[in-house]
């Protein structure tokens, strides 16, 4: 269905593939993974035809319909989020148009004395936009949005006022409502709440066309793919499974080149040694150059590519005293809007707390309450003795001085430390190289909010308050995260979406749901066995 054939290329002085080849067959569920700068975008640019191979080509079968789902969106406004999800269904939407304008030219005094051949018209399109399933098709738009937690007036308003994580949505509903027959998703998992991830990953099963997508949601990898087509030193190589069993493959492999490369050393180092001791004695001569003769034949076992994987021992947190942080009889409301009508809420020491709940539930607002970065309007909110708390969240970034370079910011923060200690700090966040030259003001949303977490561990709090810690970060930083969290002896109060960090982490949940505020003893992995659901908005 799309073949990739000894396809080169090259973006500067950056070499990205090397007479790489792959296929994506039809019906297949395929996930893409390699670091960071390996290629993946480009990639996906070159199958659709946005960017060719400098060598080799890309092949895609005849009338084969490809959509694309790319985290640069592009302009949006004017229009409500139906109307513009159902302007990228393909041939049914151009239709739909058509119908609109000729609507408004019935409702036109101007045009009245072209009146009949507008009617006809309206009747032949109208009959065009039937057979292509159109009326069909804004019902299916609501589902898609529905599914992706828009409400009806979110879906009636204009699409040019949400922000940018719900225009992104609204792309990706795009993608969806068209069903092509090849869909390539460049992260669809960002941005989206544990619910919408959770029908997403439904949506991709059902789904019987090939897809090709990236994410950095192992769980929800996982769950979808049966085939994994790595970016690693120019190559692209095929693995049949999914996301776990590539791990477990890609290791195996390692073992099994390396083993092959340690015997391939020690037995040329003993040919080199036997060639060493007798080439000056004219007894062994055609020994020599027989052995000689050897090694020059023999094909070279090259060491398997290490990923660069750098682990940070951060220090211990202070211990902390029994009540990290209690909530008494706790209002909070915006305008009419009630959130917490005499919350009680207790935090104690070791206590890792994850808190679920559909959005506008009230998850954000609980850590503002706990961390002070908002009041409660009645009530009582105190922290504990000896606790130091470390506040997470996505305003945090705003703390960057943005004329100081990574690694100048990281110093300003500990004057105290080592150059190495720090650099180690910054590779681990995904600052290597030169990247900790890079200016604050330059850095994307994902880079600012690696540095400030970066910074906050280093320093180790007794009492972690996280609001979507794991938003922007790749895998390896992600697994990296969950490790150093994991021999964490402080209390954590927490808000992910990320399944594997949830069941990783906590060792209680808090559910916000409008009957009321749960809580369960036991983490994530104990919360889903005892309600039968991944998600407080799932019950149904």
């Amino acid at each position: 269905m799309i073949r990739l054939e000894n396809i080169g290329k090259q973006n500067g002085h950056h070499i990205l593939f090397i007479e790489a080849s792959a296929a994506i067959q039809k019906g297949e569920k395929v996930g893409l993974v390699g670091p960071n700068g390996a290629g993946k975008t480009t990639l996906f640019r070159m199958i659709t035809g946005e960017e060719p191979p400098d060598e080799g080509q890309v092949l895609v079968d005849r009338d084969v319909t490809i959509g694309y789902f790319s985290q640069d969106v592009g302009e949006m406004g004017g229009r409500s989020a139906v109307a513009e999800v159902m302007d990228g269904a393909g041939p049914v939407s151009a239709v739909a148009s058509e119908l609109a304008a000729l609507e408004a030219a019935m409702a036109d005094p101007a045009q009245v004395d072209e009146m009949d051949a507008i009617i006809e018209r309206y009747g032949e399109t109208q009959h065009r936009f039937e057979e292509l399933g159109g009326y069909a098709l804004e019902g299916r738009a609501r589902e898609v949005l529905a599914g992706l937690s828009f409400t009806e007036e979110m879906m009636e308003g204009d699409v040019g006022k949400l922000s940018g994580g719900w225009k992104m949505r609204v792309a990706l509903a795009r993608i969806l409502l068209m069903r092509p027959d090849a869909m390539l998703l460049d992260e669809p998992s960002n941005h989206l709440d544990l619910e919408s991830l959770i029908w997403l990953e439904a949506f991709l099963k059902s789904y019987d066309g090939a897809l090709l997508m990236t994410s950095h949601d192992r769980e929800f990898m996982n769950r979808i793919v049966g085939k994994i087509v790595e970016i690693d030193g120019g190559a692209l190589t095929t693995y049949s499974g999914d996301y776990e069993f590539y791990e477990q493959q890609r290791a195996q492999n390692e073992k099994q080149q390396q083993a092959q490369f340690e015997r391939q050393q020690a037995m040329l180092a003993k040919e080199i040694k036997f060639i060493e001791r007798f080439k000056a004695r004219a007894s062994h001569a055609a020994q020599v150059q027989s052995r000689v003769k050897k090694l020059d034949k023999i094909e070279r076992v090259e060491p398997p590519r290490r990923r660069q994987t750098v682990l940070f021992d951060f220090p211990s947190a202070p211990r902390s005293g029994e009540d990290v942080a209690s909530l008494k009889d706790v209002r909070k409301g915006y305008g009419a809007r009630r959130i917490y009508d005499g919350l009680d809420f207790q935090v104690r020491r070791n206590e890792r707390w994850a808190v679920l709940g559909v959005n506008g539930a009230g998850k954000s607002t609980l850590l503002k309450l706990v961390a002070g970065a908002t009041g409660a309007d009645s009530g009582d909110v105190a922290i504990g003795a000896s606790v130091k708390m470390g506040y997470f969240a996505q305003h945090a970034t705003d703390l960057l001085d943005a004329d100081r370079s990574v690694f100048g910011w990281l110093e300003d923060s500990f004057p105290q430390a080592g150059q190495g200690s720090l650099r180690s700090l910054a590779g681990c966040f995904g600052f290597s190289g030169d990247d900790v030259e890079k200016k604050c003001r330059v850095l994307s949303g994902g880079e600012k909010a690696r540095l400030v977490m970066a910074k906050m561990l280093y320093d180790p709090p007794n009492f972690l308050v996280l609001d979507e810690p794991t938003n922007h970060l790749d895998l390896m930083t992600k697994e990296m995260l969950i490790k150093a969290l994991a021999t964490y002896e402080g209390a954590m109060l927490f808000v992910s979406h990320d399944r594997r960090f949830l069941a990783a982490l906590s060792n209680r949940v808090l559910e916000l749901t409008p009957e009321g505020v749960h809580q369960y003893a036991g983490g994530y992995t104990e919360y889903v066995a005892r309600t039968g659901h991944e998600a407080p908005g799932l019950h149904a």
